[in-house]
């Protein structure tokens, strides 16, 4: 069944390319206030939120695995995801499943605890739950532009040993 009808498109905002849905989950998880790295999709296509109902679609080109390090656990995005959201919640989930153990299981809904804890519990569908703190799912925005600007420098020391051996090869001829 598909829950994305075009009703509920006609009356979304509707984005398409990667960058740009990007930047728009990004937001969305901000708004909502849950942590910003909770969907680090790759290549999307096209994200939608109908803000009336809460319902959110991301669409990519292939299904995407992700560990998150901080909490040791595997997450697999399928190549859509829908879900309704509200502030501190995501319910309704498609489209996401972790491996707990040797076996996959759908989420189907991340809560932030109220009163805030600083914890984040996502649930299965089978009932199943893990509590962990929600820092472990942020990405920290700094982080990303100072790592580009490490690799920007690393770049220029590079390309500048090899423009002085041209030169010196040159001087030598």
């Amino acid at each position: 069944m598909n829950l994305l009808t075009d009703e509920i498109r006609g009356k979304s905002e509707v984005c398409n390319g990667d960058e740009i849905c990007q930047a728009k989950s990004k937001e969305l998880l901000l708004e909502i206030n849950l942590p910003n790295g909770l969907l680090p999709l790759k290549d999307i296509e096209e994200c939608g939120y109908h803000r009336e109902s809460g319902f959110v679609w991301l669409k990519q080109k292939a299904s995407y695995t992700h560990k998150f390090e901080k909490v040791d656990r595997l997450v697999t995005y399928g190549t859509e995801v829908t879900a309704t959201v509200e502030v501190g919640k995501i319910k309704k989930l498609t489209g996401v499943k972790v491996k707990e153990l040797l076996v996959w299981l759908p989420l189907h809904e991340i809560q932030l605890d109220d009163p805030p804890t600083g914890k984040i519990t996502f649930r299965a569908i089978t009932g199943l739950f893990r509590t962990f703190p929600a820092s472990a799912f942020e990405i920290e925005e700094e982080q990303v532009k100072d790592v580009k600007e490490e690799n920007k420098d690393q770049v220029k020391e590079a390309e500048a040993p090899a423009a002085t051996a041209a030169a010196v090869e040159v001087k030598e001829v």
